[in-house]
């Protein structure tokens, strides 16, 4: 076997590595290269949206695009890029405003992932015989029987394995992610050694395709109706002000909701049907269960045959935030995950992913997004009184 659990020799193996113009996947090219693999490089072009593609920053557009062409020159790769505008703005743009519209906070860089990266250039890649498609992702995986099972990295402080939970295991067992076992210094200074010209480019931003990160600019244009006026709710019921849209506000936000009031408020629910936007006390926030749609699961027994007790596991609700203790049930087919100490700002549409335990090296078990929440008692029944919980968020 070689570096990458290969059968060939690495002269005799050929890898397609995802280019984006990022110090990251330059290093991967380098790296496989230097190990003597044929190596491809291929770019993405994903949006041009006239100053995102020259600000600091971005990703798959204008300078980037000139930039992992002239990493590959310097390695002595061949490079391609292929345009992908039309699919990207399918696939995650115009999903990503949808999901706004409905009153969630999407997450574009895991349906990038999910049928962009990981589905269309993975194809792409087997198109150009390829053995394996190569990223800069910071997560790790590793042989598990006749297939891989995807685990956190070592840097925690790098940790991607939220953005790539939705990976499925035929993606995950031709995927690899050389840069796993390494902390961004070294991977900085293996470019300077490279001779890289992108060794001090800054990282690229989570929501690439935004210029000057103005979501909701974008949102507006393609979808008016979620900038259509409406009320600002107390929980209690009471009207406290309006709002110009509900695209401008996420659950648990704090600053910027737009009313004046003697007690701290944060958004507790968005009624995308009403065009209300509700607000309460922080102990309205703290949710103990979610629901899952669009599962994936990665675990060895299969996700049918988890127990009706459950099985003990840890969960991560947000990107910036630890895995901590829960319990994963089966309901009729629905994915429920119990918070054993409960969160706080848990949107729809953000992601839960599951973990087998806490640590830096935790094995990754998948995740759905959250289609739904359940608070505690007192906050659920006051929402519906307002009208604002579906029915079956009781079931």
């Amino acid at each position: 076997m070689n570096s990458l659990d290969l059968p060939a020799r690495p002269q005799d193996t050929r890898v397609v590595v995802a280019m984006s113009g990022g110090v990251d996947s330059s290093v991967v090219a380098g790296l496989l290269k230097r190990e003597g693999y044929d190596v491809i490089g291929v770019t993405l072009q994903l949006y041009d949206h006239g100053a995102a593609t020259h600000r600091p920053g971005s990703c798959c557009a204008g300078q980037d695009i000139d930039d992992a062409r002239r990493v590959s020159e310097t390695l002595g790769i061949p490079h391609y890029v292929l345009d992908y505008e039309r699919r990207f703005r399918e696939a995650v743009i115009n999903p990503f405003a949808e999901s706004y519209v409905h009153g969630e906070t999407p997450i574009p860089c895991v349906s990038c992932n999910q049928t962009v990266k990981f589905a269309d250039l993975l194809t792409t890649a087997r198109e150009l015989g390829a053995d394996a498609l190569a990223t800069g992702h910071y997560i790790r995986s590793r042989p598990n029987g006749a297939h891989r099972a995807l685990y956190r990295p070592r840097d925690s402080d790098r940790d991607q394995s939220y953005f790539l939970f939705a990976t499925t295991q035929e993606q995950l067992d031709y995927l690899r992610f050389p840069l796993g076992d390494l902390p961004k210094p070294a991977v900085r200074a293996m470019a300077e050694e490279m001779g890289l010209s992108v060794a001090t480019k800054q990282d690229s931003q989570d929501i690439c395709f935004v210029p000057q990160g103005k979501y909701s600019d974008i949102i507006a244009r393609l979808k008016p109706e979620a900038a259509s006026p409406g009320d600002i709710l107390h929980i209690d019921g009471r009207v406290l002000g309006r709002h110009e849209g509900i695209l401008r506000y996420t659950i648990g936000q704090r600053r910027g909701i737009g009313v004046a009031s003697g007690e701290p408020l944060y958004v507790v629910h968005l009624d995308s049907e009403r065009s209300r936007v509700i607000v309460g006390p922080r102990e309205a926030l703290e949710t103990h269960k979610v629901y899952l749609r669009d599962m994936n699961w990665l675990g060895d027994t299969p996700l049918a045959e988890i127990p009706a007790e459950g099985v003990e596991i840890f969960a991560k609700v947000r990107s910036t935030r630890p895995p901590r203790p829960a319990v994963l049930r089966q309901r009729e087919g629905t994915a429920i995950v119990e918070l054993v100490d409960g969160e706080s700002g848990v949107a729809p549409g953000q992601a839960c992913v599951l973990y087998s335990d806490d640590g830096n090296e935790a094995r990754v078990l998948g995740g759905g997004f959250i289609g739904r929440s359940e608070r505690g008692a007192e906050a659920e029944a006051m929402l519906s009184r307002l009208g604002a919980v579906p029915a079956q968020a009781h079931g």
